[in-house]
């Protein structure tokens, strides 16, 4: 069980305005466990836990990252389809859907001795969607955000969006798992052409201050950043 919800995941969750939906989202994010066969599953909390093992948010505190970056994306889409398509968009769908598409991933990952992320022996028998969908039935969420969560893979997922909700958060999904990913692999990129190596699990904070300095140093930027990042890393573990 969450001892204590993340600050940004609440102040999303209490941007629903229908009362019954918040709470039952508050509830699931401070209470992200499940029960198979009279075994109670929770994984890893969600502020440290990683949104991935390999291709985008695969660090610490990936999941809230990620959850919070795409919720940003989402917003920005339902306001372009009001005011430039003055279409109508349910938010309150929106946000629950964003919230909890991923929540049941951490259940799926173990920490390994080495430090990295693999993933559970849950995850050689259920994937996360799977599980989220199930106990997303089990908490009687409405059919809406069911279907949000259920469709969040598009053309990969067992069914694809068929709603503006479900597409939002789909695309908002797809943009910042792909944003996060290309970023991570030019920073990883740039530290092997610079210094012949790159430092292990580096964050998306971390890649883009590479990325940058690259930008206005060329490569002597890229030796300064790394520089940077392990004395910080190094002043943290302090």
């Amino acid at each position: 069980m969450q001892k204590l919800l993340n600050y940004r995941l609440k102040a999303l969750a209490n941007r629903i305005r229908d009362g019954e939906l918040r709470r039952k989202v508050i509830e699931f994010l401070e209470n992200p466990v499940f029960e198979v066969g009279g075994k109670v599953y929770s994984g890893l909390p969600l502020d440290v836990s990683p949104a991935g093992l390999s291709h985008h948010h695969c660090y610490p505190g990936g999941y809230v990252e990620h959850v919070v970056s795409t919720a940003n994306l989402a917003l920005a889409m339902c306001s372009s389809v009001e005011k430039v398509y003055h279409g109508k968009v349910n938010r309150d769908i929106v946000i629950a859907g964003v919230l909890l598409h991923d929540v049941f991933k951490p259940a799926t990952y173990v920490v390994n001795e080495n430090g990295s992320y693999g993933s559970s022996s849950l995850a050689d028998y259920m994937d996360h969607l799977s599980l989220v969908v199930a106990e997303l039935v089990r908490r009687d969420f409405p059919l809406e955000v069911i279907h949000v969560v259920s469709a969040h893979h598009g053309d990969y997922g067992p069914i694809r969006p068929h709603t503006v909700e479900a597409l939002i958060c789909h695309l908002a999904d797809l943009m910042d798992s792909r944003l996060n990913g290309e970023v991570l692999n030019a920073a990883s990129y740039l530290c092997r052409k610079a210094v012949g190596e790159e430092p292990h699990g580096l964050t998306s904070k971390e890649a883009f201050e590479i990325i940058c300095s690259k930008t206005v140093e060329g490569w002597e930027g890229v030796a300064k950043a790394l520089e940077r990042i392990k004395r910080k890393r190094t002043a943290h573990k302090t």
